[in-house]
């Protein structure tokens, strides 16, 4: 199977709904080959700058290219691109194999031609021995294996994911993210993946676009993502972070639980004596026992973690997330003092 990645730009696109504004002045490239995901909550704009890709929505301003080409005249069926949804939309009187054939025969592929691909397709997703049943008979799971195929039957130079995995249980949601993502390094396809799922955002992507009322607020690798986000959206959004009540000490440093913390890499324009709020991630912070302070309130396994909530007596517990081996000196009621890695805060304004 001859797949060419093609290479993907959005230049300046704004899409509304009435008065609501999906997209605002949306870019992005692409690179042939690479696997980016838009991530966000529901109504930022993320599905709705995939529609516009292929070819299904329209856009109000901007430019959206496919190879340099732009895509503004080009209906859907001409752009050469595979979309898999959420919902598998698979012919239920048709088998495993004449699904993944459909697109083909649509396009007046011979038989022989379009069976032989259906089944490399098949064998690539792991259900070549599947072939002969009804998508009625196939899990949630194989299903949306069958869609994938489908998807790269035609041989498209884009594949569009849309929330495919968020309709199947936990286990069988991380085995096909990762075969998705197995799948598309072998082929070399340039891949735009939709999901709100943190998880899955980081695990499978290059790059990973977090999208916030139509804007996209950073675009990073998944590592530079957690450590390193640009606004306090995405520092809230990616992974658990704690809000923390805090004065500006100067216009670099912050009080903030007792500890006075260099915050110049991370610094809005704050005055001494403000009011703001550090963002903390819990595996920045540490926990040594102590005869008085704060005090431990809860405790949740979560296999090689344990996530640990101490009330410092502010409104909500901070959370603090360390290896289970050493959460075992920690127990419910116990007293604490904590300390938080001095490079580890980012500051918002207090609202």
């Amino acid at each position: 199977m001859d797949i060419h990645g093609s290479t993907v730009e959005f230049h300046g696109v704004t899409r509304k709904f009435g008065n609501v504004t999906a997209l605002n002045g949306f870019s992005l490239k692409i690179k042939s080959g690479e696997f980016v995901t838009l991530l966000g909550p529901s109504g930022c704009g993320k599905t709705t700058a995939l529609r516009i890709l292929a070819g299904i929505d329209k856009e109000h301003t901007g430019i959206v290219e496919i190879d340099g080409k732009d895509m503004s005249s080009i209906p859907a069926n001409k752009r050469n691109i595979g979309m898999v949804f959420q919902a598998y939309s698979l012919f239920p009187n048709m088998t495993a194999r004449e699904n993944v054939e459909y697109g083909l025969r649509v396009r007046g592929v011979d038989a022989v031609k379009r069976s032989k691909r259906a089944l490399e397709l098949l064998e690539l997703v792991g259900l070549a021995t599947q072939s002969d049943r009804r998508s009625t008979q196939l899990s949630g799971g194989q299903q949306q294996r069958v869609a994938l195929a489908r998807a790269l039957a035609i041989e498209p130079s884009v594949l569009l994911l849309d929330e495919p995995l968020s309709a199947l249980d936990a286990q069988v949601r991380t085995q096909l993210r990762d075969e998705i993502r197995r799948i598309q390094k072998s082929i070399g396809i340039t891949t735009l993946f939709v999901t709100h799922d943190q998880e899955e955002a980081m695990a499978a992507s290059d790059r990973v676009g977090v999208m916030n009322k139509g804007n996209l607020e950073q675009i990073d690798e998944p590592g530079n993502l957690y450590n390193k986000p640009k606004t306090p959206f995405v520092a809230g959004f990616v992974g658990i972070t704690n809000r923390v009540p805090a004065v500006a000490n100067s216009k670099n440093e912050v009080l903030v639980l007792n500890q006075v913390i260099d915050i110049s890499e991370h610094a809005p324009s704050i005055k001494k004596g403000e009011e703001v709020h550090a963002l903390i991630r819990p595996e920045a912070i540490s926990l040594e026992k102590s005869n008085k302070g704060s005090t431990v309130i809860t405790k949740s396994f979560l296999g090689p973690m344990t996530r640990v909530g101490v009330d410092v007596g502010l409104a909500n517990l901070v959370y603090v997330e360390m290896s289970s081996k050493e959460a075992k000196k920690f127990d419910t009621g116990d007293h604490v003092d904590l300390t938080i890695a001095s490079d580890s805060v980012m500051v918002t304004y207090a609202s």
